[in-house]
């Protein structure tokens, strides 16, 4: 393809509204409106997502034009969320990108939102060698996948129950952090004792996970202690988190670790919602020194759901040629390899 290739992003897997321009690979705006009421309901609410997508759509792209400089005739390419995510959701950014590609007749590109959290590491400079390891971890998702280039990737290992995102809110929720915990439960760690309480390790073979036993130990450890004193949690609330960080933090990086070994590979990466801990990335700094590994960490904008990492994602499909057909659906669990 001759001259500029400029791509339009749209992300609207759960309760963000998010639009982005990339010229040849390079993010020229990343816009994203996020949606404060589902704290009211302790989680978020699907029904209120849609609506709020529907509302938010249109003054998120117009302004993600805008702040890239560019017409709508400059286009090449317009890439959205296909799958996984809230289905009314996700409808709403595929009707609203396939509708548009229409008019303006140029190719629709289906992106799988985990595959787009992987390439996110693509976005700033210096970017991983390939191959590298990826850490996939966000409140619905926790993988370990193989990226051998921008369009190859295997999953090494992933969650066999919980994500690891979801561990951090359930139990923050258990200690009556309000919604979403996990940031809650991440800030807390700061100024605690990560030794002071303990919670077993789930022994599962391979690279995949299990998340569902830290979170039953923790809320008996809780109904214990509460029992004994009912002030319990408040009086321990930072070495609680603390400790609660330390246990996820340490089952991640140890099938990180064993995947590294299993495979030869130490370029490094993280991404996704939890990538943006701070725990975790100092602890990944710190295994990165012991282990000789080469590390890259996304910026905190493009750990969270973003359109930057759909339209870098969108680029390289545009590329390769790998083009969507107008009638492609959104699914809310399609898989990937």
């Amino acid at each position: 393809m001759d001259g500029n290739i400029y791509i339009l992003g749209i992300e609207s897997s759960c309760d963000e509204t998010a639009a982005s321009i990339c010229k040849d690979g390079e993010i020229l705006s990343n816009v994203i409106a996020s949606q404060s009421i589902h704290a009211e309901y302790g989680g978020v609410v699907p029904e209120l997502a849609s609506r709020a997508h529907m509302q938010n759509i249109v003054p998120v792209v117009d302004k993600a034009i805008k702040e890239a400089g560019i017409e709508l005739s400059s286009l090449n390419g317009i890439a959205f969320t296909q799958s996984p995510g809230l289905i009314g959701a996700l409808l709403v950014g595929a009707g609203f990108a396939k509708s548009l590609a229409m008019s303006l007749k140029i190719p629709l590109l289906a992106v799988h939102h985990m595959q787009a959290h992987v390439l996110s590491n693509l976005i700033e400079d210096p970017i991983p060698s390939f191959p590298f390891l990826c850490l996939t971890i966000s409140g619905g998702h926790t993988q370990i996948v193989l990226c051998k280039s921008p369009l190859s990737m295997e999953i090494l290992g992933e969650t066999i129950d919980d994500a690891a995102g979801e561990a951090f809110d359930k139990t923050a929720k258990m200690l009556g952090l309000p919604y979403p915990g996990g940031p809650l439960v991440d800030e807390y760690a700061q100024h605690g004792d990560p030794s002071r309480f303990h919670y077993p390790e789930p022994q599962i073979d391979d690279l995949n996970f299990s998340f569902s036993g830290v979170k039953t130990s923790v809320l008996y450890f809780l109904q214990k202690q509460k029992k004994e004193d009912p002030d319990f949690v408040g009086k321990n609330m930072h070495d609680i988190c603390a400790s609660i960080q330390y246990t996820i933090i340490n089952i991640l990086l140890n099938k990180l670790k064993k995947a590294s070994v299993k495979t030869g590979v130490k370029n490094i990466c993280i991404a996704g919602g939890v990538a943006a801990n701070k725990g975790l990335r100092n602890a990944l700094q710190d295994h990165a020194k012991k282990y000789h590994w080469n590390i890259h960490i996304p910026s905190l904008q493009y750990c969270t759901d973003n359109a930057a990492m759909i339209s870098i994602t969108g680029y390289y499909k545009l590329i390769e040629g790998i083009e969507s057909p107008l009638n492609i659906s959104a699914s809310a669990r399609a898989t990937w390899h």
